[in-house]
């Protein structure tokens, strides 16, 4: 890496802030919940979940652990893969009611964010809409603490226990946005990759491109001595562009996405890869915690917010209502058509991506990045059973244009990409996307 990347630059920051909750990370180390509980003085706690899981085997195993504690445990089921604003509300309402120490979740990514933001509400009150940054929500700030969380991720991807936004639908728009505050980071993350060897291998595929592509999106992002000085220290976002801390973590995520999505998608029995992917999963929410995604995620959305065109869309291994469209997946469809309109801001990074990711770099040039990047992505595509661009999910190219308009209103992740790009440079991208073999 050249270290010119992060040369200062006028009114640009001048420094970063490195955020993360305390980690565990091994196998079995979900029964340590009631321990760590115990030991932080809950003697109530609102246990988030969803209902594949609920009657299941690791929400069995976190149950006895608090209770071997002496624990008050109350479930919130009611909510939904790809929350909304409908029932992170209501989950906000069963936390105001019923007088908890904590939360601790059991879950991929949408029980986590479901989490995270029914403890705004519960705490302080309000609508969704009033903390989500206009033009969506009022831009009020979150302006305290929350109930202390202690999160337990069940898939290998999202990453969410490592960070501090959360993802909701507001279904009047029927988009997603993200709303970030430091006050909804876990406090705590029990990571056991155990859980992981149940998933079906669509779901460790969708997941695992989540990973890869947060981490790609880190190490290739703005440099956050390109985003401007914030004068209150105290004020500073989080997600704050590429930073040294951040690509520590991103280089070693995408080291196990080149060497691991493969063989865990292949494999359920390998354990050894399965373990990789969900601790690459954490680095990369711990990198994407602290500096941000790009445009991969913001176009993610214009996917999701029109798979309602396409009544027939649904994806093996996920128990939900047609349409559906996995949130892995939407990310990826688009990935390789935007890493090759992005590397030209950002070439080095983007070769030193593809490197990591093990591509067929020998004798390539930095001029060379997008292409090289590119074609990495679509070899894992295929060997992962992936869909062949959007034109495989049913997309076709005139749902491009309203895709793009949906997207441009992700602006800080839009602003977070190396290369600028605008409502047109989105549709092109689209339509980019639609098939790669």
């Amino acid at each position: 890496m050249g270290c010119q990347y992060f040369d200062p630059c006028e009114s640009g920051a001048d420094s970063f802030s490195v955020v993360v909750p305390r980690v565990t990370f091994g196998r079995g180390c979900l029964a340590e919940v009631g321990q760590r509980a115990a030991w932080r003085g809950y003697k109530r706690v609102a246990l988030f979940t969803d209902p594949g899981l609920r009657d299941g085997p690791y929400v069995a195993t976190v149950r006895a652990a608090l209770a071997a504690e002496g624990i008050d445990v109350a479930v919130f089921d009611a909510l939904r893969i790809e929350p909304d604003d409908t029932t992170t509300e209501d989950a906000g309402r069963f936390l105001a009611d019923g007088k908890f120490d904590a939360i601790v979740s059991v879950g991929g990514g949408s029980v986590i964010d479901t989490a995270k933001g029914a403890a705004i509400l519960a705490q302080h009150g309000g609508t969704l809409e009033d903390y989500f940054a206009p033009p969506i929500g009022r831009g009020k700030p979150v302006p305290g603490e929350v109930l202390p969380h202690i999160a337990c991720p069940t898939t290998a991807g999202t990453g969410s226990e490592c960070t501090s936004i959360t993802v909701i639908r507001f279904n009047k728009l029927d988009c997603k946005f993200v709303l970030s505050s430091p006050y909804i980071l876990p406090i705590e993350a029990l990571v056991d990759p155990a859980c992981v060897d149940s998933l079906p291998s669509n779901v460790v595929a969708s997941t695992g491109f989540d990973l890869l592509s947060h981490a790609l999106e880190c190490y290739t992002a703005r440099a956050y001595t390109r985003w401007d000085k914030v004068e209150n220290s105290v004020a500073r976002p989080l997600l704050q562009g590429a930073n040294p801390w951040s690509d520590l973590a991103a280089r070693e995520a995408l080291d196990i996405a080149g060497q691991y999505l493969a063989r865990g998608v292949a494999d359920a029995g390998d354990t050894e890869a399965r373990d990789k992917l969900a601790w690459g999963a954490t680095l990369a929410g711990m990198a994407f915690g602290n500096s941000g995604t790009h445009l991969p995620h913001a176009m993610s959305y214009g996917v999701t917010d029109y798979m309602r065109d396409i009544a027939s869309l649904r994806t093996d291994g996920y128990s939900v209502d047609a349409p559906f469209v996995p949130h892995g997946i939407s990310v990826i469809v688009n990935a390789p058509a935007i890493f090759r309109y992005c590397a030209a801001g950002a070439p080095e990074r983007h070769l030193e991506a593809a490197n990591h990711l093990l591509a067929d770099a020998k004798g390539a040039t930095p001029d060379d990045a997008g292409e090289v990047l590119s074609a990495r992505l679509v070899e894992l595509m295929r060997a992962t059973g992936m869909p062949n661009g959007l034109s495989a999910l049913g997309f076709q190219a005139d749902h491009c244009k309203p895709m793009a308009e949906s997207s441009v209103r992700q602006v800080r992740a839009i602003g977070n990409a190396p290369r600028e790009s605008n409502v047109v440079d989105m549709e092109n991208m689209y339509r980019d996307a639609l098939s790669y073999w």
